[in-house]
C-alpha cells in the first residue's frame, strides 16, 4: 500500500507539526499546556506520517505484519475518517487537535475517536525504536531521575505501566504523563481517548503512550497482552520520551 506523502512541517515541538491544521488563529479553548506555532505552513488535510523505520525493525518484539497492518490500515483509516469528518465541520477544521481535545465534549464522537486515533498513533510510532542489542534499554538524565523519584525505580515504573495496560478493560492506552502539578503520573484511557482530552478522567501531557488495542499485538501474542507489554520495553525510544519530558516542563503553565 502506497503511503501518503507526509508534509515535513517541523514545529518547535515535534509532534504538534504532525497533528496541527492550517490555522492556529481560531483557538477558542485554553489548552492545559501552552502550544507553540509551527515554523512552516501546514497541510490542508491530515496526513499519515511514514514510519521512521522498516516494518520488521522491531522484530522479534513486535512483528512486521502487525506493524504493517497497524500503520497502513488502522492509522490510515483514522486519518481518512478524520478528514471526512472535518470536511463537514468548518469550525473544527480551523483548530489544532490539541485545542479540540481541550473542549472535547463539544465535538462529534467521530472527531473524538479519529482525532484521538491520529494523535495517539502519530506519537506511538515515535516512541518505538529498533533495538539490535536484544536487551531492554533504559532512560537517562533528568527523565531517569524523575522516574526514580516518582516510582522508586525503573523496574517498579514498568510494573505500574504494565498494570495500567493489563488493567484497561477492552481497548485503550496506558500512559506516562506530566500532570498539572508538574509530577509524573501513570494511568490509562479507553478507546482512542488521551490525557489531553477534557473528557478524560486521566489528564496530563503525554510522555509515553502504549497501545493496548488488540490490533497492536494479537497476531504475535494472541490474548497474552501481558507478554506484549513485557516485550515492548525492548523497543521504547527513551530519547523521544526524554524530549517530551523537557517539552512538557517548558510548556506547562506557570
Amino acid at each position: 500500500m502506497e503511503k501518503r506523502n507526509f508534509l515535513k512541517s517541523i514545529g518547535a515541538l515535534g509532534l504538534f507539526s504532525i497533528v496541527n491544521k492550517t490555522s492556529l488563529k481560531a483557538m477558542s479553548a485554553e489548552p492545559a499546556f501552552n502550544m507553540v506555532e509551527p515554523l512552516l505552513p501546514l497541510a490542508d488535510q491530515y496526513t499519515l506520517p511514514p514510519l521512521e523505520y522498516s516494518f520488521d525493525a522491531l522484530e522479534p518484539h513486535i512483528d512486521a505484519k502487525t506493524m504493517e497492518i497497524h500503520h497502513d490500515r488502522h492509522h490510515s483509516a483514522y486519518v481518512a475518517n478524520l478528514n471526512k469528518e472535518m470536511s463537514t465541520n468548518a469550525a473544527a477544521a480551523k483548530l489544532t487537535l490539541e485545542t479540540i481535545f481541550a473542549s472535547m465534549a463539544k465535538y462529534a464522537p467521530a472527531i473524538r475517536n479519529n482525532g484521538g486515533g491520529h494523535y495517539n498513533h502519530s506519537l506511538f510510532w515515535k516512541l518505538l525504536k529498533a533495538n539490535t542489542t536484544m536487551t531492554a534499554t533504559a532512560p537517562g538524565g533528568e527523565l531517569a531521575t524523575a522516574i526514580n523519584t516518582a516510582f522508586k525505580d525503573l523496574a517498579n515504573f514498568k510494573d505500574l505501566m504494565n498494570k495500567a495496560g493489563t488493567g484497561r478493560f477492552g481497548s485503550g492506552w496506558a500512559w506516562l504523563v506530566l500532570n498539572a502539578s508538574g509530577k509524573l503520573a501513570i494511568g490509562s484511557t479507553p478507546n482512542q481517548d488521551n490525557p489531553l482530552m477534557s473528557v478524560s478522567d486521566f489528564k496530563g501531557y503525554p510522555l509515553l503512550g502504549i497501545d493496548v488495542w488488540e490490533h497492536a499485538y494479537y497476531l504475535k501474542y494472541q490474548n497474552k497482552r501481558a507478554d506484549y507489554l513485557t516485550a515492548i520495553w525492548n523497543v521504547i525510544n527513551w530519547d523521544e520520551v526524554a524530549k517530551r519530558y523537557k517539552e512538557g516542563k517548558m510548556m506547562k503553565k506557570k
